[in-house]
């Protein structure tokens, strides 16, 4: 009896074991995008944020910026920005972030990273499209909520906690939806993070690095053209790396070789 009971015992947990794998909760996943992140020597560390938006946009950067900020590892601090709407040049050591009427792109927002020695991020950009966000389906607050909050935390490591838009939502800016306030089916209000969201962060930023990339330029031997690649034409992302199972979220990789690459998050339309 007592072996029966312990084969049982066996196969039950082998069935755990396998379920698990194969349905894993969204809330538990893990959502650092790759291994990529800001070098530094010191936690918190700050990260400055540029702002290139217009006044409309102004209130929902003030947002996203407060709302990361609870962050045990991460202070974001907006400063001038370096660069326009319309241009969105990055600038080394920094998040710029952009709003312009980028035309008919077919893209929501964009975020992009430059990374150097593999893994480390030297300078990042935001992107939101007012082409689309002067449409009424967009032009919301939760809409621009959500938004401007999953694009700037895809700038510091990121990924999204599920990529589904017709399900309940997990009350995170980095859970797809198509309710971002939620309400009825959709349940939470998708327009900040959660705590999940803070964990990963403090998962991505546990260790320290010997060098830092945060307001520090680019390393000399990148390559021609990478600090200042052109990035805003789709035919400059190069090639599709990633992509949701709705085509709704797609991840674009230009490699520049010897571990300099862009890295570009797209957010599409409906």
């Amino acid at each position: 009896m007592r072996t029966q009971k312990s084969s049982f015992r066996f196969m039950f947990m082998l069935v755990l074991i396998f379920a698990l794998a194969a349905f894993p909760g969204s809330a538990s996943a893990n959502h650092s995008w790759g291994k990529y992140h800001w070098a530094r020597t010191s936690n918190p560390f700050t990260l400055k944020v540029g702002d290139n938006v217009n006044s409309t946009w102004d209130t929902y950067l003030n947002e996203a910026i407060s709302d990361w900020n609870p962050s045990t590892v991460l202070d974001l601090t907006k400063v001038t920005g370096s660069t326009t709407g319309s241009t969105c040049a990055p600038t080394s050591g920094r998040i710029e972030v952009c709003n312009a009427a980028y035309g008919t792109t077919g893209w929501l927002g964009i975020a992009q990273i430059w990374t150097v020695r593999g893994s480390h991020i030297a300078q990042a950009t935001t992107k939101v499209n007012d082409t689309y966000f002067n449409q009424a389906q967009y032009n919301t607050p939760a809409w621009r909520r959500l938004v401007m909050c999953q694009e700037i935390a895809h700038d510091f490591g990121l990924d999204h906690q599920d990529e589904t838009f017709n399900n309940p939502n997990l009350g995170s800016c980095m859970d797809y939806t198509n309710d971002p306030d939620g309400g009825g089916f959709y349940g939470p209000s998708n327009e900040h993070p959660n705590q999940h969201d803070f964990d990963q962060l403090v998962s991505i930023y546990s260790h320290l690095d010997r060098t830092s990339t945060v307001g520090t330029a680019a390393a000399v031997d990148a390559p021609p053209g990478f600090a200042n690649a052109d990035m805003h034409a789709q035919e400059n992302w190069g090639k599709k790396v990633r992509e949701s199972a709705d085509g709704r979220s797609t991840l674009f990789e230009r490699d520049f070789g010897n571990g300099y690459k862009v890295f570009t998050f797209v957010f599409w339309a409906e």
